[in-house]
């Protein structure tokens, strides 16, 4: 079973997804929001379609550096409901995704990507961080059990 996760952001959604046996994750693809979860969710029920082996949904969810709820993490919350809603089959989880954009640009800065198409990919990367988050999450659980 794989794991989808998610960077949502206002302007552009990220997406990645583990191998089928969530030992690693790739980047997928960034969506554009264009002010629409519709867009979004209608690119997730293909993405859903053509993997259909996903149990888990993680978004991440974007609080102040002191833990508190930002505004954002707000919107992402609604969000995360709608997801609840439409794929009641499938688990959906959140996880602090503090630092993982700064970390995407960091990345990218290494890697000397052209500033041109930093901004298509930085919401890949990023769901790609939420995604290793959350599986060093669930190793690190299955190691102290």
């Amino acid at each position: 079973m794989r794991i989808l996760g998610i960077d949502y952001g206002k302007a552009r959604v990220g997406v990645a997804i583990t191998d089928a046996l969530n030992i690693t994750a790739q980047g997928l693809e960034t969506i554009e929001r264009k002010n629409s979860d519709k867009i979004v969710l209608k690119r997730l029920d293909e993405i859903l379609e053509k993997y259909n082996d996903v149990d888990t949904i993680v978004v991440g969810m974007p609080f102040y550096l002191d833990g508190n709820m930002s505004p954002r993490a707000e919107v992402t919350s609604a969000f995360v409901h709608k997801l609840k809603c439409k794929y009641n089959k499938i688990k959906i989880e959140t996880i602090d995704e503090r630092l993982t954009t700064v970390e995407a640009h960091r990345t990218m800065n290494f890697l000397n990507v052209d500033k041109t198409k930093k901004k298509n990919i930085v919401d890949t990367i990023s769901a790609v961080y939420i995604l290793e988050t959350y599986l060093n999450k669930l190793k690190n659980t299955l190691q102290k059990n």
